[in-house]
């Protein structure tokens, strides 16, 4: 799969910033809003902005089931501050009836690490999936975002806050082809992050 289509879950966040990092990173990135437009893609990023809306949004225009079924059916998807909470199987700090799409084995904190004015930036290091001899930390971006609580059996930790008072908090996780940051790589004009996702959905 030379350059692999992959949708972005348009109803909300950061939409044109993951398409210009998907296409640095070589793949065909299209808007995904509606459930026939699900059928065509090989994989799928879930983008940051508020969980709460981009769940009442997928149940609302019929998304919620077809997602599920494609993440269960093995389709890779990638999902970003509110992707990540979309993506765990578990939330805490959720609105009554929250609900996600799932596949990861972990339990996310909603807005774990405060308010919006708690918005902040660090470096994670990204030895799990940089295969350089020497990889840089990543310097993330963090807004409202959650925190992974807790990990299951089936998921993997990649990345945890190296410093300050977040340090050792689990904030990128993996499962198979599924894979979640509780930061915002799009923003943080470092493409290392979306190019290990193209090359998983390339293998898939």
């Amino acid at each position: 799969m030379s350059e692999p289509t992959i949708g972005i879950l348009a109803l909300q966040g950061d939409v044109r910033e993951h398409h210009r990092m998907l296409t640095e990173s070589g793949a065909k990135p299209v808007n995904v809003r509606r459930p026939e437009e699900l059928l065509g893609v090989d994989a799928l990023v879930v983008p940051g902005g508020e969980s709460t809306t981009m769940f009442k949004l997928a149940a609302a225009f019929d998304l919620l089931e077809p997602l599920r079924k494609r993440v269960a059916a093995g389709m890779p998807a990638f999902g970003t501050c509110a992707g990540m909470i979309m993506l765990a199987d578990r939330i805490q700090d959720g609105i009554e009836g929250q609900q996600t799409v799932g596949g990861i084995d972990v339990t996310v904190r909603r807005n774990a690490f405060g308010r919006q004015v708690d918005s902040f930036e660090a470096d994670v290091p990204l030895d799990a999936i940089d295969p350089s001899p020497q990889p840089q930390p990543y310097h993330a971006v963090f807004i409202r975002a959650p925190w992974v609580e807790s990990v299951g059996s089936g998921a993997e930790v990649l990345a945890r806050v190296a410093s300050g008072p977040a340090a050792g908090r689990i904030v990128a996780v993996r499962q198979g082809r599924l894979l979640a940051t509780a930061f915002h790589p799009e923003l943080a004009g470092d493409a290392r992050i979306h190019r290990f996702f193209v090359e998983l959905v390339k293998e898939a």
